[in-house]
């Protein structure tokens, strides 16, 4: 299965933006899937994580503002930003947590302040 980001974009400090994220298949059989960021120069970081029973757990630097939901019949994950800083600046990817291998364009999520 292969991921499809979209929905970022510039944006003011507290802000918020909805990232849609779409499957090339399936992903009712996927136990966990995961939105990362990646700063530049680094390798992508899990921001926020929902398995299939819809519980999901959060980095410490997002909790309080972002929300991810999963839509398994649309083949979808979702990951709204609220209250948005300048340091969540960065390219934003979804991807199966166990299974990270490939990874799509992802992204850009600029947050001015």
């Amino acid at each position: 299965v292969e991921f499809a980001e979209s929905g970022g974009g510039l944006v003011q400090a507290g802000g918020s933006l909805r990232l849609t994220c779409i499957a090339s298949g399936s992903i009712s059989e996927i136990y966990a899937l995961g939105w990362y960021r990646q700063f530049p120069g680094k390798r992508p970081d899990l921001v926020a994580g929902v398995n299939r029973n819809g519980d999901a757990d959060y980095h410490n630097s997002v909790k309080g503002r972002f929300t991810i939901s999963r839509d398994n019949a649309k083949k979808t994950v979702f990951l709204q930003m609220n209250s948005l800083k300048p340091e969540d600046t960065a390219v934003y990817y979804c991807n199966d947590i166990a299974h990270d291998e490939v990874w799509g364009q992802g992204t850009q999520v600029t947050v001015s302040s």
